[in-house]
């Protein structure tokens, strides 16, 4: 009797284990999609990814670069003071999107060009993405904004 309560303790034991390992392949699985790793131009530059990973990309729109083309076609260039990408979105961008801004950018690296399917664009004077924070300070292109700047005091 003893060896049979051992037993089904056991093969319990086991069957929890393999549906926490298949809940949480599903899991994974399932949110593969729906992530997408941040790089900086330096980055993409030191070690381009494939062209079938959608990621982020992050930094400053380098002066002079900004391009409209015909309809909605926009270029430009994007920056961390180490390394520029050129960037290629079609739609509609943000208001507050301009040269020397800071913007984040979802898409694909293709022959060279991140092909962006969206650009978010920072939403005051002071805001910027902590990771393009991150690496511009790494880059030396930082500039601490002014206290009290961002409450209009």
């Amino acid at each position: 009797m003893k060896g049979l309560k051992k037993k089904r303790r056991i093969q319990l034991i086991v069957v929890a284990f393999v549906a926490l390992a298949g809940a949480t392949g599903l899991i994974g699985y399932a949110m593969q999609d729906g992530i997408n790793f941040f790089r900086s131009p330096s980055q993409i530059a030191e070690k381009p990814p494939a062209p079938s990973e959608v990621f982020r990309i992050g930094g400053l729109v380098e002066e002079g670069t900004l391009v409209r083309g015909q309809g909605e076609t926009v270029t430009f260039s994007v920056t961390d003071g180490g390394a520029s990408v050129p960037v290629r979105f079609t739609g509609v961008l943000p208001d507050l999107f301009g040269e020397g801004q800071g913007m984040v950018g979802t898409g694909r690296l293709i022959d060279g060009t991140f092909v962006a399917s969206e650009i978010l664009a920072k939403h005051d004077e002071n805001y910027m993405p902590k990771e393009v924070v991150d690496a511009l300070k790494e880059q030396g292109m930082y500039v601490e904004p002014e206290k009290g700047a961002a409450n209009g005091s």
